[in-house]
């Protein structure tokens, strides 16, 4: 992959009525990159799809496309094109009529059009359908058409927001993997916004964490499950056991009352930090062999594996295992070196990674079932 730049964002900050949506936001995306932005509701993602397309005109900042500060530069004339959650196709027109749409606009020649529309049929499997009458196909084919009308007009770079949400979970899983190789095989930059974990990770060469107009962090999928900068990170991608440590010196840290073995480093000496256990890098142990003990208080069967809550001293943690436990068995804890990952204190610190709000409230749901009907 080529590493030239294609879209740079310059402190972009928005503001709506007051509040701040992006905070002097600075981005850079590839040439044929994959990129998807990642976030809650309310994080500043879709602004900034918005600012890309130039839809929004940002408060401060620039945007520059290819070497040119393009703010000024109206939405239909950037070589951008965006596909919307709901996908917009005109109702009156046909599959091949919508896929042409933007080329007639442009006046290319009738045999062009016919061409590049069966082109992009063919890419999106969807051959044999140009007569079709758009109302009448099925959520993911009405995608597809989507997808085929916005790549018609040879876009340098494809927005896309939240263009899968609408889709059941199979067919969305199949729209993943297609939306992923159509990126492939045209090399073009795919700009993706979802609130979904799994579609990040699954898809994106890039991953972009937002929160409160901010960048958390940027970095590819195995770097921000692996490696999170802070607790929002690690408690939004993944399920994530975050307790208050201690970190000695390089490679100790303590923490739940035991010291441990890790292998970051970097610290000040007995620096507070948030540590990171993902809980499937947990062993569930016999108690004498544990490094931590704790007391099970919840068990849910999830098809490959069980999710445990188990309480630590006052902390519940989750863990994934293989083995059948039941609640309110001791158990004990090995957590291996490289399991353990450290990250510096934040404004996030102590407000994620703890479990006990979750068994509380499935036992909540459950009591509520269980009360005899009047």
């Amino acid at each position: 992959m080529e590493n030239n730049v294609i879209i740079d964002l310059r402190n972009i900050s928005v503001s709506f009525d007051g509040e701040t949506i992006l905070d002097k936001l600075n981005l850079y995306i590839r040439n044929g990159e994959f990129i998807t932005f990642l976030g809650p509701s309310g994080c500043g993602k879709t602004t900034t799809l918005r600012v890309i397309a130039g839809f929004l005109t940002p408060d401060e900042g620039d945007v520059v496309f290819d070497g040119k500060i393009i703010n000024g530069v109206p939405a239909h004339k950037r070589q951008v094109n965006t596909i919307f959650q709901r996908y917009a196709l005109f109702p009156h027109l046909n599959v091949a009529e919508n896929i042409a749409f933007g080329l007639k606009q442009k006046k290319m020649k009738k045999a062009q059009i016919d061409e590049k529309v069966a082109e992009m049929l063919a890419l999106v499997n969807l051959k044999g359908f140009e007569k079709r009458n758009v109302n009448l196909l099925s959520g993911g084919q009405q995608q597809r058409v989507a997808i085929a009308r916005a790549l018609a007009v040879d876009p340098k770079v494809l927005l896309l927001d939240e263009p899968l949400a609408a889709l059941d979970l199979k067919l969305r899983k199949d729209m993943q993997v297609e939306l992923k190789n159509i990126q492939q095989r045209l090399g073009i930059t795919f700009i993706f916004v979802t609130h979904d974990q799994e579609e990040a990770l699954s898809m994106s060469d890039t991953i972009v964490v937002m929160d409160g107009g901010k960048i958390q962090q940027i970095g590819t999928p195995t770097d921000i499950y692996n490696e999170p900068k802070n607790a929002f990170v690690a408690d939004f991608i993944g399920e994530s056991n975050i307790v208050d440590g201690i970190m000695h010196k390089d490679r100790v840290v303590e923490f739940s009352g035991h010291t441990f073995d890790c292998v970051d480093g970097g610290f000040n000496t007995d620096e507070p930090v948030d540590v990171v256990v993902r809980p499937e890098d947990v062993d569930v142990v016999p108690i004498e062999n544990g490094m931590l003990t704790g007391t099970v208080t919840s068990v849910t069967f999830k098809g490959v594996h069980y999710e445990i809550i188990v309480d630590i001293g006052g902390f519940m943690w989750m863990i994934q295992t293989t083995d059948f436990v039941g609640v309110n068995e001791k158990v004990g804890l090995f957590i291996e070196p490289d399991a353990i990952h450290i990250m510096k204190k934040s404004e996030y610190s102590g407000k994620f990674g703890d479990y006990s709000s979750f068994s509380n409230e499935l036992d909540e749901l459950s009591d509520a079932e269980s009360e005899p009907e009047e």
